[in-house]
């Protein structure tokens, strides 16, 4: 046999993946997948797109498209990204096969074996295999409650001479918080006239629980970016459904130029058929009253998860309080190891993702993601009930010294 690429040399194995065919029963209550519920998805929408679409545009979705994606769909998404007060005149839009393409495909543009990316930590899964498979040196900058901590980012930043700085502003994967609006624009200060981009991932923006939380989603590219060069990257994943496979990149004509290149040798377009269906579910206004309807769904699945947190984990276990998204990010005491507590939740019954799984050097691992987006609500409270019996197992009490 042939030898294998330096760069699938660099593909590994992961002991959560390992762990999760243990979790496949459907007796086990599943904290771990963060993907939409699916009895929420628009189906009689979609149904009634289909059976109304005429003949000429049924054509057009089984056919080859534009590598920059179907035209009708780039000037929709164009004129839904202006009123979030993205840069849409001056940068070039793009249709990507899910966010996640998006991501690869500025690492195939940028990163060369050995350059340093920034990522958070903990960060996404997704985002840490793509950099990792183009064999980046990944540098994990700690987040805090309202954000990346700048002072150890400018710590690194004088240390390293990175190619890119990956966030996720707005209910982070896996850390379920969202940027504050002052430490988007200190980040914004902090990297003007350095030569890195920053890759903003945007997937969960619609998902917000308030108003307030609503105001805090102002996309960092939509605020005052002279002399920082920003890659804004979405996606209809969780806002219509992870099927249809598609998301966008908004990036300056120069990065865009070669991305454009890029995604033609990768897979030529993304689906016409998701694209032109897509299309016509924000053309005829289905979008909006959608999204409403399933930020009430998560914001009330986030609240009986903050319940039963409340009522069954021990009193020194932290977690974030989510103003919206999918996730719970459960801080546990430095001496405890998540895998041990995964490992006997699934032998009683639930599941959930561990917290080296997310970090850059896979390494911490004190930490629990809890995901309540997809699973059964009225499994919510047994599920955590579940896995903090265990936690409480591995709790070292402490010693009064007299």
């Amino acid at each position: 046999m042939p030898f294998f690429s330096n760069t699938v040399q660099h593909i590994r194995s992961s002991e959560i993946r390992d762990l999760m065919k243990l979790a496949t029963s459907p007796n086990v209550i599943s904290f771990a997948g963060g993907m939409p519920n699916n009895n929420l998805f628009p189906i009689d929408e979609i149904d009634e797109i289909i059976l109304k679409m005429d003949k000429e545009k049924k054509k057009t979705a089984f056919q080859y498209g534009p590598t920059q994606g179907y035209p009708p769909l780039l000037h929709t998404l164009k004129e839904y990204l202006r009123k979030k007060g993205l840069p849409v005149d001056t940068h070039k839009l793009m249709i990507t096969t899910g966010s996640l393409q998006a991501i690869n495909i500025l690492g195939m543009e940028f990163i060369d074996p050995g350059d340093v990316v920034f990522t958070e930590n903990p960060s996404f899964i997704g985002g840490l295999a793509v950099f990792k498979a183009f064999q980046a040196n990944i540098v994990g900058i700690p987040l805090e409650n309202d954000g990346i901590n700048l002072e150890i980012l400018e710590q690194k930043l004088n240390e390293y001479n990175p190619k890119i700085l990956y966030v996720i502003p707005n209910f982070h994967n896996p850390g379920g918080m969202i940027y504050s609006l002052e430490k988007r624009q200190k980040l914004l200060e902090l990297l003007k006239g350095k030569n890195i981009i920053l890759l903003e991932d945007d997937a969960y923006n619609e998902l917000y629980f308030s108003e307030e939380a609503k105001r805090l989603t102002k996309p960092i590219m939509s605020m005052n970016t002279q002399g920082v060069e920003i890659v804004y990257a979405g996606s209809f994943s969780k806002i219509l459904g992870p099927g249809f496979r598609l998301g966008w990149m908004l990036a300056s004509p120069e990065i865009y130029e070669k991305a454009e290149i890029i995604k033609q040798g990768i897979d030529a377009c993304s689906p016409n058929f998701t694209q032109v269906i897509a299309n016509e579910f924000m053309e005829k206004g289905y979008l909006e009253p959608y999204l409403n309807k399933i930020r009430k769904e998560y914001k009330q699945r986030s609240l009986m998860i903050q319940s039963a947190l409340e009522k069954y984990m021990p009193k020194n276990i932290k977690w974030t309080k989510p103003q919206g998204g999918f996730y719970v990010w459960l801080q546990l005491p430095e001496y405890m190891d998540s895998t041990k507590i995964l490992k006997e939740s699934i032998d009683n019954g639930a599941v959930f993702v561990t917290g080296k799984t997310f970090d850059p050097e896979n390494i911490k691992n004190n930490n629990i993601r809890l995901s309540y987006s997809n699973m059964d609500k009225n499994q919510i409270d047994k599920g955590v009930k579940i896995i903090a019996d265990v936690v409480r197992e591995y709790i070292v009490p402490k010693i009064n010294l007299v």
